[in-house]
C-alpha cells in the first residue's frame, strides 16, 4: 500500500490522468475493485480509496481488477487489442455504431477513444465507418440487381445519401456502375528528371502520378475506368504537371496538390499514413503496419504500397525492408534511391 502523497495520486484519479497509468492503481473498498487512475468509472469517496504501487499489490491485498479499465493488462496491449475490435464491428455491422457506444464497448470515454482511434488508425471512427461503406458500395454495384439494391445493402439509409456522397465513390453511384461513364479524366505527359511521368486528374483532384512510357500508362488509365472519357489535355494541366515536375525535383519541399485518392478502406489506412512521413525519414513495412494499428498486416501493408498510383505526392518511397535497406518499388529501385537522396535520407542501417 501507498502511503505516501496520496493527494497527489488521489489529484491523478480525480483527473482520469492517462500519464499516470503504470505509476499505480488505487483500490475501492466498497467494491473491493481496483482501477488505473485513468478509469472512466464513476468517481468513488475518497475515504474508500487505497493507494497500491502495481496490479500484484492489489490482489494480494484481496482486490479484482476493475472489468473497464483492465488495469491489469498492459495499456499498450490493451488499447491496440481494443482499437481492433471496434474496426471489426464497424466493418461488419449492418447498423453503424455511434462514438459513444465504440467508447463505452472498450472502456474508454469518447472523447479520449475517439483521440486513441485516430492515432491507432489515421481516420476518427465515423471516417473509417465512411471509408468502409465506401468499399461495400464499391463491392456491391458490379453484381447487384440494381444501383439501389446495392446503395442499400452498402448501408445507406437512403440513395440519396450515396449520390450526394460523391466523396464515396469520386462519381454517382450509377457512373461507378458504368465504369465512370460521364466522367472526364484528364491527362498529360512530361519530361522530369527521374524520365517520363504521366499525371491524370479528376475534378477533384490528381488521381495518378506514375512514371513510365505515356502510351503504356495511358493503357492502364484508361483500364481503370473503361467508360470515362480520358482527355489528353497538356496545356489545360500545364500548372499542375509543373507542380508535380517540381516535386519530383525536391520531394522534401512537401506536396501541396489537391489528390483524388480510391482505394479501400485498408489501402487508404497505409496511403494516409505514408503521407505522414517526413522527408528524409524512412519507415520500415512492419513499423507502417504497427502506425496503422496492425501489427500482424505488414505483407498486406507492402501490397498496399505497391498498389500506389500517385507517386511521390503519396511517399511509398519512404518506406525500406526493416534492415534499412531499399526494396522494391513500383517505378524501380533506382528512383526510389534518388528520391531518398533528395530529401537527405540518412544511409541505410540495422533498424532493429
Amino acid at each position: 500500500m501507498l502511503a505516501s502523497d496520496d493527494e497527489r495520486l488521489w489529484g491523478a484519479v480525480q483527473r482520469r490522468d492517462q500519464s499516470a497509468d503504470g505509476s499505480f492503481v488505487y483500490a475501492v473498498r466498497s467494491t473491493g475493485v481496483y482501477c488505473r487512475p485513468s478509469c472512466p468509472s464513476r468517481p468513488a469517496r475518497r475515504e474508500n480509496v487505497t493507494f497500491y504501487a502495481d496490479a500484484d499489490a492489489a490482489e494480494k491485498a484481496g482486490f479484482r481488477p476493475c472489468k473497464r479499465c483492465h488495469p491489469n493488462e498492459n495499456p499498450d496491449d490493451r488499447t491496440a487489442e481494443a482499437i481492433r475490435q471496434a474496426c471489426q464491428w464497424i466493418e461488419t455491422a449492418e447498423d453503424q455504431p455511434d462514438l459513444g457506444t465504440l467508447a463505452r464497448s472498450a472502456g474508454y470515454s469518447p472523447w479520449h477513444f475517439q483521440r486513441l482511434f485516430k492515432a491507432y488508425v489515421g481516420l476518427s471512427p465515423k471516417q473509417y465507418a465512411i471509408a468502409c461503406r465506401k468499399v461495400r458500395l464499391r463491392q456491391a454495384l458490379p453484381d447487384a440487381g440494381s444501383v439501389t439494391d446495392a446503395i442499400y445493402a452498402a448501408g445507406f439509409g437512403a440513395s440519396s445519401r450515396a449520390y450526394e456522397d460523391k466523396g464515396a465513390l469520386g462519381m454517382t453511384p450509377s457512373s461507378y456502375r458504368n465504369g465512370a461513364e460521364g466522367e472526364t479524366i484528364r491527362y498529360a505527359s512530361a519530361e522530369s528528371s527521374l524520365g517520363p511521368v504521366l499525371v491524370a486528374a479528376t475534378e477533384r483532384g490528381v488521381c495518378m502520378i506514375e512514371f513510365g512510357e505515356p502510351e503504356q500508362l495511358v493503357q492502364v488509365l484508361a483500364q481503370r475506368f473503361p467508360t470515362a472519357c480520358i482527355v489528353p489535355v497538356n496545356r489545360d494541366l500545364a500548372a499542375l504537371v509543373e507542380r508535380v515536375v517540381q516535386l519530383i525535383d525536391e520531394p522534401s519541399a512537401g506536396c501541396d496538390l489537391p489528390l483524388d485518392i480510391r482505394g479501400t478502406a485498408f489501402q487508404e489506412r497505409v496511403w494516409k499514413a505514408l503521407t505522414l512521413i517526413p522527408a528524409g525519414e524512412t519507415l520500415s513495412y512492419a513499423e507502417l503496419a504497427e502506425l496503422i494499428g496492425r501489427p500482424s498486416a505488414t505483407r498486406a501493408v507492402a501490397r498496399a504500397c505497391a498498389s500506389n498510383s500517385i507517386a511521390v505526392a503519396v511517399p511509398c518511397h519512404r518506406v525500406v525492408c526493416s534492415s534499412g535497406k531499399l526494396s522494391g518499388y513500383k517505378w524501380g529501385v533506382e528512383r526510389k534511391e534518388a528520391l531518398l537522396s533528395r530529401e537527405g535520407t540518412k544511409p541505410a542501417r540495422n533498424r532493429r
